[in-house]
């Protein structure tokens, strides 16, 4: 492996990766290739802003960096903290010049953030409503085509009943006003996004732990109407009664997934592919980064998923690697968790075991 260190103007004069970096070992589809972008600690979810800047999130630390390629060519510049002593700020979303984070117990925000990246911000809060519940606590944000910021609030344990406030995905207007739950029986997503077309939601969800190796698959789920309910901690992967909150329910009265997936491969982010630099045939394709099993006997995920769509944008007909190779064997030194499109059609990818994003381009 290659220890990896990339020059940073500004903040850091010299950044190298938290963990060695085998970018040889990492399979792509002919024609693609990837590099390292930028080296963050623990980077999670990403948010595009203005210029091309980067944000991203981390559940360890405390702190959100804006990331910058001043000069485009594809390598980060700048790695520059913007925020810092939050309470696990996983989630971004850029909205109209403002940043909002996602933290466990609070959704909070940087007003004016292009004209602050000069190191660390006060925040101002949007909503403390949420609960301080750490279990399935990360949040995952983006702004909706309604102008919403939409967010998870997980399930507070492996499978239980709870309030009603958990296990669902909620929406609320961009002042923290007016939050509603919108779907329901959802354990944890850590990602979704709307379909270019139809604009329908999709998102994945994490499976319940300690039913075996092999059994429930993690899911792709899509929400065609408010209210829908996706089965925990009920029914599991659309077809599995709970062994101990599944008597005397029945599989047809929730929403099964589009898609299912292995078992404890920790689907996180997603993203259709918006892009017009890839092959023609990855046009509104969703990549799914699986993060990766931590109770299973024989290691899965570690890799970045391509989804094929139906001809009406309702199924997955066909699932197969992106970029894959992080794990070796039983031996991983990568884990990805979120993707992000990019201006010119090249898509991020976060990593936050390395410590670092990645790039994936075609053709170059």
């Amino acid at each position: 492996m290659r220890k990896i260190c990339i020059g940073m103007l500004g903040v850091l004069t010299t950044a190298c990766l938290a963990q060695d970096v085998d970018l040889d070992s990492l399979r792509l589809p002919d024609g693609f290739s990837i590099s390292v972008y930028a080296v963050v600690s623990a980077p999670r979810q990403m948010a595009l802003g203005a210029d091309n800047v980067v944000f991203v999130g981390s559940n360890r630390g405390g702190r959100v960096t804006a990331v910058i390629d001043q000069d485009g060519d594809g390598t980060a510049d700048q790695v520059i903290t913007i925020a810092e002593d939050l309470n696990a700020p996983n989630g971004v979303a850029y909205h109209q010049g403002n940043l909002y984070i996602g933290e466990i117990d609070r959704i909070s925000k940087i007003s004016n953030v292009d004209s602050r990246l000069t190191g660390p911000q006060a925040t101002e809060t949007v909503n403390d409503s949420l609960p301080d519940r750490r279990h399935h606590g990360l949040k995952f944000l983006q702004i909706g085509p309604d102008n919403k910021l939409y967010l998870p609030v997980g399930a507070p344990c492996n499978v239980c009943e709870e309030e009603e406030i958990f296990a669902g995905l909620h929406r609320m207007n961009l002042d923290g006003s007016g939050m509603e739950k919108i779907a329901n029986g959802i354990r944890n997503s850590v990602g979704f996004d709307w379909h270019p077309r139809s604009s329908e939601l999709w998102f994945t969800d994490n499976g319940r732990d300690m039913l075996g190796d092999d059994i429930p698959a993690g899911e792709i789920n899509r929400i065609t109407s408010v209210d829908q309910h996706f089965g925990f901690p009920y029914i599991h992967q659309g077809d599995l009664p709970d062994p101990d909150f599944g008597t005397g329910k029945s599989a047809a009265d929730y929403t099964p997934p589009v898609y299912k997936l292995g078992a404890h491969v920790a689907p996180l982010g997603m993203m259709f592919y918006r892009g017009d630099s890839f092959p023609s045939e990855y046009s509104n394709t969703i990549l799914v980064a699986e993060h990766g099993s931590w109770n299973r006997r024989q290691k899965s995920g570690y890799r970045v998923m391509m989804g094929r769509l139906s001809a009406d944008n309702s199924s997955i007909t066909e699932y197969t690697p992106f970029v894959e190779g992080w794990l070796e064997g039983q031996v991983n030194w990568g884990r990805p968790v979120d993707v992000l499109n990019m201006p010119d059609g090249s898509v991020l990818i976060s990593d936050d075991l390395a410590g670092v994003i990645y790039r994936v381009s075609y053709g170059e």
